[in-house]
């Protein structure tokens, strides 16, 4: 479970969010600078709040009142972005082996192929990214974040490079591994559809403000109509 109460600025941009992920699944919808991406980087540790304190399992990873803060590394999390931030250096075989040192050769090569072969990315093992596409690297980036076996997963947008078909597959795996392996996820996504493929638990963000919080089946009403006017609109 993760707990959040952040009250903190970035720029000009105020985030204002009191709420706890409870569900297995949980999608943050909202458009455009409505805060998604800032709050996933809050939660990975990748930004520091002026105000606030995120809790996982109960356990303080953000705490500004006390002055407690867990490095990136130390939060058990993995988090994708769009934008997958691989080592050029290195294939994506050993992109998916770099946090698991504390593994022997077997076990690290084991994981290493468990992992690309969820993300669908076996046949990329050998490759660079800059020979990778941006679907491809994002498969690889996949892999890497869950090789740790992390308890927290963070998505930001990370299949957006992925068409309808293959996100929709891949997405179908990854919640049936993050069930069986007890990962908690959160995923930000400005599209409707994302939260309700998923049957997702929903944070609706507007302006850096908690609109809403439930169900998607709930919460999205207005979107799901919206989405299937425009599905009626294109027959």
């Amino acid at each position: 479970m993760v707990e959040v109460r952040l009250d903190t600025w970035r720029g000009s941009f105020h985030l204002q969010v009191e709420c706890r992920f409870s569900a297995e699944w949980t999608v943050i919808f909202g458009p455009s600078g409505s805060g998604k991406s800032t709050l996933l980087r809050l939660l990975a540790g990748l930004d520091r709040p002026s105000r606030g304190r995120v809790l996982l399992d109960g356990r303080p990873l953000t705490d500004t009142r006390n002055g407690f803060w867990t490095r990136p590394g130390q939060r058990c999390s993995g988090m994708v972005s769009q934008q997958p931030a691989l080592f050029p250096h290195l294939n994506a075989a050993a992109n998916v082996a770099y946090g698991l040192a504390a593994l022997d050769r077997v076990a690290r090569r084991r994981r290493v192929d468990e992992m690309l072969e969820l993300a669908g990315a076996t046949d990329l093992a050998a490759l660079r990214p800059a020979h990778l596409s941006g679907g491809q690297a994002q498969r690889v980036a996949l892999a890497r974040a869950l090789a740790p076996a992390p308890r927290l997963l963070l998505l930001d947008e990370p299949f957006s490079a992925l068409d309808g078909a293959a996100s929709d597959e891949l997405v179908e795996r990854l919640q049936a591994w993050v069930h069986a392996h007890n990962v908690q996820t959160v995923m930000a996504t400005h599209d409707a559809s994302d939260a309700l493929a998923t049957q997702a638990e929903v944070l609706l963000l507007r302006e850096g403000r908690q609109a809403a919080m439930g169900p998607a089946s709930e919460v999205l009403t207005g979107e799901r109509e919206r989405l299937m006017r425009r599905l009626d609109a294109g027959d």
